[in-house]
């Protein structure tokens, strides 16, 4: 579970806007032209933009104050009255005449969008404004424990005010992290990281992104080319690709997807968030994945929240329980970036027909630790074994019962007749093994700091359960 003990406070940079939604049903087609009629029943605004990055921040727990350039209008008066209401300061916010504060209006029947149309200004703003900005943000920079620059190509971002931005916090010794826009990304060189989806970063790679290879030689180049720390491709229904020494994906869980509007911006706040909390760029990575995957199963922009979060964390199992299903190697990188408190716990054993003696023991094992990883041997491991007339279900079976069960983490399908190389490559903290193993030899032992012994449930066998079949 994740948690936020300290409230960080976040400077938010970039194109304001505001989304406007006019909700109704569709019935029939105008007499008029074939299109469809509306009935317009109810009309919703929301912050947009940098403003969903916001909306998002403040639903995570932070203190935020944002910067920009909007327009001189009637939008600019509900912009900056709907940030006032989450507490957002506004000081920052600096107006130029003959702008448009940006407004985009979407039809929606029967929760389908069916046309946007916009009301904005995508000129650069003035240098002018651009340099009343750029001192003001720089008077304050010290107060903030991080900076988040939302970048939606509105013209306030321009590619001298992004450097000289990212310049001046590099100097102040802040973090900047970036949700790029465009096909030049040269004014966020020297940030900490940059967050494009897989096409934003072909564009910009000029690498067709169409395999894991090609994949990593686009995040790379990025990463080299633009001096950065981190580059973190996202990947839709397929997580995120980490750039830090070397590429690391971090796979999403499905689940039902409603709207994806806004996804990004969620990303670029839980991102920033954790940083400030503490998390690693790995543990980071996840808790926005987990924020994101919240979003997506909203309509739309919408925000995600550190117990909504944990919640989804908690319910993982019912969404994709065979993704807990992985080869040691896969494993062994995931433990990498395991949280260092973490104490895990192995086990191995056939499970060829889960009864429940095996969920007791299991249940048991989890209690030990933070972390469950069951060995599981393999159909051929349990013919030398058992002999050839087991196992009854196959090791995808019985690995895809096994993971489903909540109390199990991950489950690892090994060859050999023991576990003691998975164990080696894998060094868990425990060893779980049942009561009959007592006064005997156990594999691996050595390999670990503790083994615990448990106890099994009485008449609770896979053997007997045959044998009852067989009575049958």
């Amino acid at each position: 579970m994740y948690k936020i003990s300290k409230v960080p406070k976040i400077l938010v940079i970039g194109d304001l806007m505001i989304d406007h939604y006019l909700w109704g049903a569709c019935e029939r087609i105008s007499p008029e032209a074939p299109v469809q009629v509306v009935d317009i029943k109810n009309e919703t605004l929301a912050l947009g933009g940098a403003g969903n990055v916001i909306s998002n921040l403040i639903s995570l727990g932070a203190n935020v104050d944002a910067a920009s350039v909007i327009g001189d209008d009637e939008n600019k008066n509900y912009l900056i009255n709907a940030l006032k209401k989450l507490g957002v300061g506004t000081d920052m916010l600096l107006t130029e005449e003959g702008r448009k504060t940006t407004k985009k209006s979407r039809i929606m029947a029967s929760h389908q969008q069916i046309i946007r149309y916009d009301f904005e200004s995508k000129n650069d703003i003035s240098i002018e404004s651009q340099n009343k900005l750029q001192n003001v943000i720089s008077k304050k920079l010290s107060e903030y424990d991080l900076v988040l620059i939302s970048d939606y190509a509105k013209g306030v971002l321009t590619v001298e005010f992004t450097s000289n931005i990212i310049k001046t916090a590099k100097e102040k010794g802040k973090l900047v992290l970036i949700d790029p826009k465009g096909d030049d990304y040269l004014k966020y060189k020297g940030a900490a990281l940059i967050t494009p989806n897989k096409k934003e970063a072909s564009i910009a790679s000029k690498i067709k992104i169409t395999d894991d290879k090609s994949l990593e030689d686009a995040g790379k180049k990025l990463k080299k080319e633009l001096d950065l720390d981190f580059v973190i491709v996202t990947l839709s229904e397929d997580g995120m690709a980490i750039f830090d020494k070397k590429m690391t994906k971090i796979p999403t869980i499905a689940r039902e997807v409603y709207d994806v509007t806004g996804a990004g911006d969620t990303v670029l706040a839980a991102l920033g968030v954790g940083l400030c909390a503490g998390f690693d760029i790995y543990k980071a990575a996840l808790f926005a994945t987990s924020a994101a995957a919240v979003v997506v199963a909203k309509l739309g922009s919408a925000t995600a929240s550190v117990d909504e979060i944990n919640k989804y964390e908690s319910q993982k199992i019912h969404f994709d329980y065979e993704g807990k299903i992985l080869g040691a190697s896969e494993l062994q990188k995931v433990l990498e970036h395991k949280d260092k408190k973490a104490k895990i716990v192995f086990t191995n054993g056939c499970f060829d027909i889960l009864h429940a003696g095996h969920v007791k023991y299991l249940q048991n094992a989890k209690n030990l630790g933070s972390l469950l990883i069951v060995g599981l041997n393999s159909d051929k491991s349990v013919k030398r074994l058992k002999g050839e007339n087991r196992p009854i279900n196959s090791e995808q079976d019985r690995a895809a019962v096994l993971s489903s069960l909540g109390f199990v983490d991950y489950v690892v399908i090994f060859e050999e007749d023991t576990p003691y190389e998975l164990i080696q490559k894998l060094k868990p903290d425990i060893l779980a093994k049942g009561a009959d193993y007592k006064d005997k030899k156990i594999v691996g032992s050595d390999l670990v700091k503790e083994v615990v012994l448990i106890d099994f449930v009485k008449n609770k066998s896979t053997t007997s359960t045959i044998k009852r079949i067989k009575e049958i």
